[in-house]
């Protein structure tokens, strides 16, 4: 039995390797040719293309589309095997279909478990350097789309801006307030606010402080003040960072701030950090499927399957759509709305696997 699970390994691990470094080269010679115009307009160092951007966007590039390259190439291998009739002489040899499985299962939950290192520890520190790389070199800016920001720095301290320039660091229609037990205690205004990046302070124009005193209210007006805010512009953009460029641990920590900020897309978060866990489930489920459906030996050989199963592997990532949706839009709970294309996809796992010829 070692050397058929040596077998099945070899065949499994060769052919997944081989589709994602083919797929590679084609996507890397059609990127070069699209852009060699703008490094070669902007001057961009070969080493920098090479190192800062294309070493890069490979690992990012292998965890978006491993899942599917993972089920073309359980089909595609398999495929040949049943042509071969090595199915039948196992099964023959008394070797039982659940334990022909088990190679499967090893090398897809392999597989699995470095998409999950890739997506949640190595990947968002690779984009990091890939999108400085673009925003630097490709002139790829973040978008400003957006108003309104409300900021919950900590359980007593607001701040508000109406619109914000994450490019010249200049807001429009500031306020910070403190409110203790229900009670505004202090609040500051201003028409316009810009962040000195230099001196890492806060210049405030039309200054209008109000404080709640023992007598009264006392107001303090000026036409320019400098204060220092503990908040920077990168609190204003969170919402344009690619979740991407988060690791798991920053997720986390993205998460809990936006929860206090009162953020409007704490789900679309919440459901970011549930479906970077799914990767080795979903890589074992789809070997399983690829297993079943291509076991038996059919009249339309490998071209059958691979249609079949790509078709599977489509409506697998279009149900990872819709649950996005469900989750971030209704009030489906977060956590079953990226789990759902799991549940649905292992239970046609199971019932294509007892349905399949032993």
């Amino acid at each position: 039995m070692k050397k058929l699970d040596l077998y099945i390994t070899k065949k499994f691990l060769g052919t997944f390797f081989a589709a994602i470094l083919l797929i590679i080269l084609i996507v890397i010679v059609f990127d070069i040719s699209e852009k060699i115009g703008t490094f070669i307009d902007n001057e961009v160092p070969l080493k920098a293309i090479i190192v800062d951007y294309y070493c890069n966007f490979l690992p990012y590039f292998v965890n978006v589309f491993s899942a599917l390259f993972l089920f073309v190439a359980v089909i595609f291998f398999t495929s040949r095997m049943a042509q071969s009739t090595e199915f039948v002489a196992m099964l023959n040899a008394g070797i039982s279909y659940y334990r022909i499985m088990m190679p499967y299962i090893i090398c897809a939950l392999f597989i699995g478990l470095i998409n999950l290192s890739l997506a949640n520890f190595v990947i968002p520190n690779v984009n990091k350097t890939r999108v400085k790389f673009e925003r630097t070199h490709l002139k790829k800016k973040i978008a400003y789309a957006d108003r309104n920001y409300h900021i919950q720095y900590d359980p007593t301290t607001f701040y508000y801006m109406e619109s914000f320039d994450i490019h010249s660091n200049i807001g429009a229609k500031f306020s910070r307030e403190i409110i203790e037990n229900n009670i505004l205690l202090e609040k500051i205004t201003a028409t316009s606010i810009r962040y000195d990046s230099s001196e890492q302070i806060w210049i405030l124009s039309d200054y209008v402080k109000r404080e709640l005193v023992d007598n009264g209210e006392k107001i303090e007006t000026t036409p320019v003040m400098r204060v220092d805010f503990p908040v920077s512009p990168v609190d204003f953009m969170k919402d344009f960072i690619s979740l991407d460029e988060m690791n798991f641990k920053e997720l986390n920590a993205f998460i809990s701030q936006e929860k206090l900020r009162g953020s409007n897309r704490v789900k679309f978060y919440t459901f970011e950090r549930n479906s970077r866990l799914t990767a080795p489930f979903a890589s074992v489920i789809l070997a399983l499927i690829g297993l079943s459906l291509s076991s038996n030996k059919t009249r339309g050989g490998i071209g059958k399957n691979l249609t079949i199963g790509i078709t599977l592997a489509f409506v697998f990532i279009l149900f990872l759509q819709f649950s996005k949706v469900f989750a971030t839009v209704g009030k489906f709970p977060v956590w079953l709305a990226a789990w759902v294309p799991i549940i649905i996809y292992g239970f046609i796992a199971t019932y294509l696997i007892a349905k399949a010829p032993k």
